[in-house]
Protein backbone atom coordinates (compact mmCIF):
# COMPACT_ATOMS: atom_id res chain seq x y z
CA UNK A 1 0.00 0.00 0.00
CA UNK A 2 1.43 3.04 -0.97
CA UNK A 3 -0.06 6.75 0.79
CA UNK A 4 1.00 10.09 -0.70
CA UNK A 5 1.62 12.77 1.91
CA UNK A 6 0.85 15.89 0.75
CA UNK A 7 1.25 19.29 1.91
CA UNK A 8 0.22 23.10 0.99
CA UNK A 9 1.46 26.58 1.67
CA UNK A 10 3.82 27.89 4.40
CA UNK A 11 4.23 24.25 6.01
CA UNK A 12 7.67 24.25 5.13
CA UNK A 13 7.78 27.19 7.98
CA UNK A 14 7.09 24.42 10.65
CA UNK A 15 8.94 24.98 13.42
CA UNK A 16 9.16 29.01 13.27
CA UNK A 17 5.50 30.05 12.11
CA UNK A 18 3.27 30.80 15.13
CA UNK A 19 4.25 28.26 17.73
CA UNK A 20 1.39 29.40 19.35
CA UNK A 21 -0.97 28.05 16.92
CA UNK A 22 0.87 25.20 14.96
CA UNK A 23 3.32 24.08 17.30
CA UNK A 24 7.31 23.74 17.40
CA UNK A 25 7.37 20.65 15.42
CA UNK A 26 9.04 21.31 11.79
CA UNK A 27 7.56 19.41 8.95
CA UNK A 28 10.68 17.23 8.45
CA UNK A 29 9.55 15.74 11.99
CA UNK A 30 6.13 14.96 11.11
CA UNK A 31 7.14 12.96 8.12
CA UNK A 32 9.62 11.09 9.82
CA UNK A 33 6.92 10.50 12.89
CA UNK A 34 4.40 8.86 10.11
CA UNK A 35 6.98 7.72 7.43
CA UNK A 36 7.75 5.36 11.02
CA UNK A 37 4.13 3.91 11.72
CA UNK A 38 3.58 3.72 8.19
CA UNK A 39 6.50 1.23 8.63
CA UNK A 40 5.08 -0.29 11.54
CA UNK A 41 1.97 -0.74 9.33
CA UNK A 42 3.56 -2.06 6.23
CA UNK A 43 2.88 0.96 4.30
CA UNK A 44 5.05 3.04 1.58
CA UNK A 45 5.01 6.74 2.53
CA UNK A 46 5.86 9.43 -0.14
CA UNK A 47 5.55 13.05 0.92
CA UNK A 48 5.31 16.34 -1.36
CA UNK A 49 5.42 20.08 -0.46
CA UNK A 50 4.69 23.03 -2.17
CA UNK A 51 3.66 26.61 -1.78
CA UNK A 52 2.13 26.73 -5.12
CA UNK A 53 -1.45 25.83 -6.06
CA UNK A 54 -0.59 23.72 -9.47
CA UNK A 55 2.26 21.62 -8.54
CA UNK A 56 -0.40 20.72 -5.85
CA UNK A 57 -3.03 20.20 -8.41
CA UNK A 58 -0.40 17.97 -10.54
CA UNK A 59 0.89 15.82 -7.41
CA UNK A 60 -2.24 15.08 -6.39
CA UNK A 61 -3.62 14.20 -9.90
CA UNK A 62 -0.28 11.72 -10.39
CA UNK A 63 -1.57 9.65 -7.47
CA UNK A 64 -4.18 8.17 -9.88
CA UNK A 65 -2.54 4.70 -10.31
CA UNK A 66 0.11 5.97 -8.43
CA UNK A 67 -0.96 5.57 -4.95
CA UNK A 68 -3.68 3.98 -2.88
CA UNK A 69 -4.58 7.21 -0.65
CA UNK A 70 -4.13 10.90 0.11
CA UNK A 71 -3.37 12.45 3.15
CA UNK A 72 -3.98 16.27 2.13
CA UNK A 73 -2.88 19.62 4.45
CA UNK A 74 -3.56 22.14 2.07
CA UNK A 75 -2.88 24.75 4.38
CA UNK A 76 -4.91 28.04 3.47
CA UNK A 77 -5.88 26.53 0.16
CA UNK A 78 -8.51 24.92 1.88
CA UNK A 79 -10.32 27.89 2.36
CA UNK A 80 -9.80 28.85 -2.03
CA UNK A 81 -9.05 26.10 -3.76
CA UNK A 82 -11.71 24.89 -6.11
CA UNK A 83 -8.70 23.20 -8.72
CA UNK A 84 -7.58 21.05 -5.83
CA UNK A 85 -10.76 19.96 -4.84
CA UNK A 86 -11.00 18.69 -8.30
CA UNK A 87 -8.26 17.73 -8.20
CA UNK A 88 -9.05 15.02 -5.70
CA UNK A 89 -12.00 14.03 -7.00
CA UNK A 90 -10.73 13.63 -10.44
CA UNK A 91 -7.97 11.43 -8.95
CA UNK A 92 -10.25 8.80 -7.69
CA UNK A 93 -7.89 8.05 -4.74
CA UNK A 94 -9.44 8.63 -0.88
CA UNK A 95 -8.07 11.42 0.76
CA UNK A 96 -8.09 12.13 4.63
CA UNK A 97 -7.75 16.04 4.83
CA UNK A 98 -5.54 17.50 8.01
CA UNK A 99 -5.07 19.88 9.82
CA UNK A 100 -2.54 20.55 12.72
CA UNK A 101 -4.84 23.67 14.27
CA UNK A 102 -8.69 23.07 14.79
CA UNK A 103 -9.57 25.51 11.97
CA UNK A 104 -13.53 25.02 13.22
CA UNK A 105 -12.17 27.33 15.98
CA UNK A 106 -10.01 29.55 14.15
CA UNK A 107 -11.44 32.58 11.93
CA UNK A 108 -14.90 32.73 10.36
CA UNK A 109 -13.18 32.95 6.84
CA UNK A 110 -11.71 29.19 7.57
CA UNK A 111 -15.20 27.77 7.87
CA UNK A 112 -14.83 27.36 3.86
CA UNK A 113 -13.46 24.63 2.75
CA UNK A 114 -13.34 23.01 -0.39
CA UNK A 115 -11.48 20.03 0.53
CA UNK A 116 -14.01 18.48 3.40
CA UNK A 117 -16.66 17.33 1.14
CA UNK A 118 -14.50 15.57 -1.10
CA UNK A 119 -12.34 13.93 1.61
CA UNK A 120 -13.15 10.21 3.12
CA UNK A 121 -12.31 12.20 6.58
CA UNK A 122 -10.95 15.27 7.73
CA UNK A 123 -8.54 15.37 11.35
CA UNK A 124 -7.44 18.86 12.75
CA UNK A 125 -6.72 20.12 16.35
CA UNK A 126 -3.97 17.47 17.01
CA UNK A 127 -0.74 18.75 15.44
CA UNK A 128 1.75 16.41 14.05
CA UNK A 129 0.06 13.61 15.43
CA UNK A 130 -2.87 14.19 13.21
CA UNK A 131 -0.98 13.12 10.59
CA UNK A 132 -0.08 9.68 12.64
CA UNK A 133 -3.76 9.59 12.99
CA UNK A 134 -4.86 10.37 9.42
CA UNK A 135 -2.44 7.65 8.22
CA UNK A 136 -4.34 4.84 10.46
CA UNK A 137 -7.52 5.67 9.48
CA UNK A 138 -6.60 5.85 5.98
CA UNK A 139 -5.16 2.48 6.08
CA UNK A 140 -8.06 1.11 8.22
CA UNK A 141 -10.30 2.35 4.82
CA UNK A 142 -8.33 1.35 2.28
CA UNK A 143 -7.90 -2.12 3.88
CA UNK A 144 -12.20 -2.51 4.81
CA UNK A 145 -12.27 -1.91 0.88
CA UNK A 146 -10.05 -4.53 -0.28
Amino acid sequence: MKICVINGPNLNMLGQRQPEIYGAVTLEEIVVATRDRATELGVEIEDFQSNSEGDLVSRIQSCAGDADGIILNAGAYTHTSVALRDAILASGVPCVEVHLSNIHAREDFRSQNFVAPVAVGQICGFGGAGYVLALEALVGHLAKDR
